[in-house]
């Protein structure tokens, strides 16, 4: 990294149960989004990646909540509805994976029954950066410019009457215009 920018984090409430859903760029991306975010974070991680021997420490360090490879199962959800209870923040990835070519793809439905479960804000980011600094295929990182874009959120009245598609369509368009502002943002240096 050579410079982090962030905009928008006046949008992140103060209190209350919070959804962080972010684009997925790469492996900085639950550093990144925790560094801009105003409040404490919780993070998902992949099952997987608590054995990691480089990260797995750090995932068991920020309590991350472990989740299965193709959605959060069941212990996940329970312990994710938990910390959302308690008016927690939790990071999460709606793509529900590292994009392989830098842009956004679409949104896994799993974010909504969390969402309408805790009566539960959406807060959308986009980053932008990440994935030149460390491609999902890249063994190692590399130095380059991050930008970390807020918006304004998706409070639970605004989306009592959607059905599913409804709400991934708003959050993905808003995600989309988060990512759009934090490439201006990192193109400004």
């Amino acid at each position: 990294m050579t410079g982090l920018r962030c905009e928008g984090r006046h949008y992140i409430p103060d209190s209350g149960p919070v959804l962080v859903c972010s684009n997925h760029q790469s492996f900085f991306d639950p550093v990144l989004i925790g560094l801009a975010c105003r409040r404490r974070l919780n993070y998902l991680a992949r099952k997987t990646l608590f054995n990691h021997r480089v990260f797995g420490h750090l995932i068991r360090f920020f309590d991350s909540i472990p989740i299965e490879r193709d959605g959060l199962g069941i212990s996940g959800i329970k312990e994710t509805i938990k910390r959302l209870r308690r008016d927690e923040m939790v990071l999460m990835f709606p793509e529900g994976t590292r994009t392989s070519d830098g842009e956004m793809h679409p949104l896994r439905p799993g974010f909504c029954s969390l969402a309408r479960r805790g009566s539960t804000t959406l807060q959308p980011v986009g980053l932008d950066g990440a994935y030149q600094c460390w491609p999902r295929h890249a063994r190692y990182p590399r130095l380059g410019r991050l930008a970390v874009a807020f918006g304004p959120p998706l409070r639970p009245a605004d989306f009592v009457n959607w059905d599913n598609d409804q709400l991934i369509a708003e959050l993905a368009h808003r995600m989309q215009e988060c990512h759009g502002r934090a490439r201006c943002l990192r193109a400004l240096g």
